[in-house]
């Protein structure tokens, strides 16, 4: 069969691609795609634009997807997903790419694309560097894993600490505060009723489980750290997204003990690895370890 191209048409392509990540996920995610979960919070986030859907590309065959090109939060990023077998398509989807996805004109006219290309896939980092793209080391995407194993590690809260999820304490505002102050944004968060809509919607994603989503409590009944986390049931795995710890309770354990709390009960659904998106050294030293690095290459163009 010839395989078609067409663009992204909402709504209905949302669950046909997250079907399509799930089906070609392969164990200890080889295949090197996005994990469904992820796609699922890209919509769910604040910062993602809706508006600039239709500029994913979408390349089917007998009416299955085979490959995607889109963006995260925006245009002027670019991530490729492939059914294995289906990689030849890489020069047509950069070629799709550099014309639905950059950023909007400069004054100059200049037009500028991060494409996001895994460390792993070795033509595909050559077709970039061919066509004159750069290397931005530092804005690379890196996935670690974290094997589940029997003996699942210890944690421990210190006195008057508490995990609590949010089935049993849906309360946006203290999500809302720990997430502001655990990013590091300064003063208080406005907490208007749009702003906890938003931080509601961030959360109750489509297949999202209030009980997977860990804060921990303190004293006080402050949330002063979150782990987010999901549990994809077919693939059997955990993802981790987002985790942040009040700057006036960290190092304390805290923010371990939320992750591996989510872990844990994901654990117990099933799933033999959690994955996050990142190497930051609080995840390596829970024992996550770097599997690959979805590298940021630039490149610069005149409409």
């Amino acid at each position: 069969m010839p395989i078609t191209f067409r663009t992204y048409q909402s709504p209905e392509d949302y669950g046909r691609i997250s079907t399509f990540l799930i089906a070609n996920h392969q164990r200890g995610n080889r295949d090197g795609n996005w994990l469904e979960p992820a796609w699922e919070y890209m919509h769910g986030h604040p910062f993602f634009h809706p508006q600039h859907l239709d500029k994913i590309g979408i390349w089917e065959e007998d009416g299955k997807i085979v490959a995607v090109a889109h963006y995260e939060s925006l245009p002027g990023e670019a991530f490729f997903q492939f059914r294995p077998g289906y990689h030849h398509l890489r020069a047509e989807m950069l070629d799709y790419a550099e014309r639905a996805l950059p950023y909007p004109e400069e004054e100059d006219g200049s037009r500028q694309l991060h494409a996001f290309v895994n460390d792993l896939d070795a033509p595909f980092t050559a077709l970039v560097q061919a066509r004159g793209y750069v290397h931005v080391p530092e804005e690379g995407r890196p996935m670690a894993r974290f094997t589940i194993k029997r003996r699942f590690p210890k944690f421990s809260l210190p006195a008057g600490f508490s995990l609590v999820s949010l089935a049993e304490e849906p309360d946006w505002g203290k999500v809302h505060r720990v997430m502001w102050r655990g990013f590091n944004h300064p003063g208080e968060p406005d907490m208007s009723s749009a702003e906890l809509e938003s931080r509601r919607a961030m959360f109750d994603t489509v297949t999202a489980r209030r009980d997977l989503k860990i804060a921990v409590a303190a004293p006080d009944g402050a949330f002063v750290a979150f782990c987010g986390m999901f549990y994809q049931p077919e693939g059997k795995f955990a993802y981790v997204e987002p985790v942040a710890t009040d700057p006036d309770y960290r190092r304390m354990g805290l923010g371990k003990a939320a992750v591996l709390e989510g872990i844990r009960r994901c654990a117990a659904l099933g799933a033999a690895y959690a994955y996050v998106g990142s190497d930051q050294p609080f995840y390596l030293a829970l024992g996550f370890n770097v599997i690959y690095i979805s590298q940021c290459w630039k490149k610069m163009s005149k409409s």
